[in-house]
């Protein structure tokens, strides 16, 4: 893996959002869109030095290689978006230690990750969103403001999970917001819209107007049919 940085970032007191795409690509969706409409600024990445797959283009090949980056805004500092995960548990590993590297380089007491949760049950309006945090005492400050934690146990796999496992390590507040769809094979926007208004809620920031997210949604309502989401 290839790290860069390309400026020191001038930040205040920030939290951290970090998340990369995963089912129905409700992280990227999200680090993407807050990106966005925040106009955040670059600062570092981090790159493959080879491809982790292939894509058929009917008859030859793509070999993306993946970049995620390092985005800021005076109180925020984020990470992530883009395309992919590392698929190695090496990679997944030095890039969750490097999130926490910049994170308690900038005094960062807080990291947000966020991502789609499978569902069965089908939503009305927008998913749900449901929350997991590194602290007893911290889930309890969240459900006082009426967001609710998962009606079940569950494993979370992949960067948008293992990196409140690094954060509580490391002696770091972290808080997962995941929301509820029930086709991982699709684009969520719905889902996304749901978990940038949680966040609104938790991190008391206005963070955009959500309305192109809808229009992307009907979109894909149109091509692949409104049954599920």
């Amino acid at each position: 893996m290839e790290f860069q940085q390309t400026c020191d970032p001038k930040v205040e007191k920030p939290i951290m959002i970090a998340a990369m795409q995963d089912m129905g690509d409700v992280g990227s969706i999200v680090m993407n869109f807050i990106n966005r409409s925040l106009r955040t600024k670059p600062f570092r990445d981090i790159k493959l030095e080879y491809p982790s797959y292939v894509i058929d283009k009917r008859g030859y090949i793509e070999a993306p290689l993946e970049k995620w980056e390092y985005r800021y805004t005076e109180d925020m500092i984020l990470f992530g978006g883009g395309r992919g995960q590392p698929q190695r548990g090496d990679e997944l590993n030095t890039v969750c230690q490097d999130v926490i590297d910049v994170a308690k380089k900038h005094a960062v007491k807080l990291i947000y990750t966020v991502g789609g949760m499978r569902t069965d049950r089908v939503s009305q309006g927008l998913p749900k969103t449901y929350v997991t945090a590194t602290a007893r005492h911290l889930t309890e400050q969240i459900h006082d403001i009426g967001i609710e934690s998962a009606p079940q146990k569950s494993i979370i796999i992949g960067f948008n999970g293992v990196i409140l496992g690094y954060a509580k390590i490391n002696g770091i507040h972290g808080i997962g917001v995941y929301g509820e769809l029930n086709d991982p094979g699709k684009p969520q926007y719905r889902t996304a819209i749901s978990i940038i208004k949680t966040l609104e809620k938790l991190t008391y920031r206005k963070i955009g107007n959500t309305s192109s997210l809808e229009l992307m949604a009907q979109r894909v309502d149109k091509r692949f049919g409104d049954s599920s989401r």
